[in-house]
């Protein structure tokens, strides 16, 4: 009898700690960060630090710019690159020599003149591409009366290279 107190007073002990334990593990799995959110943070502060000092989305009017907003860029980009790969290659090649050849926001340079060339590493203006392609960016206030205004929202006047 006394054998068998002890049996059970050992089993109830380990369930018990194992049960803690699990109780452990999901409370460290709680507290591990989502590295696909850190890059993803990370990425936006390259965007906010690298592009929107010229594609500003703060500025007060479309006049008052020195770049298209980023958002018009994306909104071109998606008109001739469809697939995430090739919108991430494309403004990439842009981004990283900007010239007029090459240019397809044509109304843009026009107004503003080719982007100056920066000392951009590759890999990150490939995330940044990524990140633009991947989410909503913000827009100036004004950008909706402008594109209804200039382009009929759908972009219409600017001129296609390809």
């Amino acid at each position: 009898m006394k054998n068998r107190i002890i049996y059970l007073v050992l089993t109830v002990l380990l369930f018990v700690s194992c049960d803690q334990h699990k109780k452990d593990i999901s409370q460290l799995s709680k507290n591990v960060p989502d590295h696909s959110l850190i890059q993803e943070s990370d990425t936006y502060a390259m965007l906010n630090t690298q592009c929107y000092i010229c594609h500003s989305i703060n500025s007060v009017s479309h006049e008052a710019l020195i770049a298209p907003p980023m958002v018009a860029v994306k909104k071109r980009y998606l008109r001739i690159y469809n697939t995430k790969e090739e919108f991430v290659d494309a403004f990439a090649k842009w981004a990283l020599d900007p010239n007029k050849d090459d240019a397809i926001m044509w109304g843009a340079v026009s107004q503003f003149n080719v982007m100056p060339k920066q000392s951009f590493k590759e890999e990150d203006i490939r995330k940044i591409a990524s990140y633009i392609f991947d989410n909503e960016l913000e827009r100036p206030e004004w950008f909706e009366e402008h594109e209804k205004e200039m382009h009929g929202g759908k972009g219409r006047g600017m001129k296609r290279k390809h």
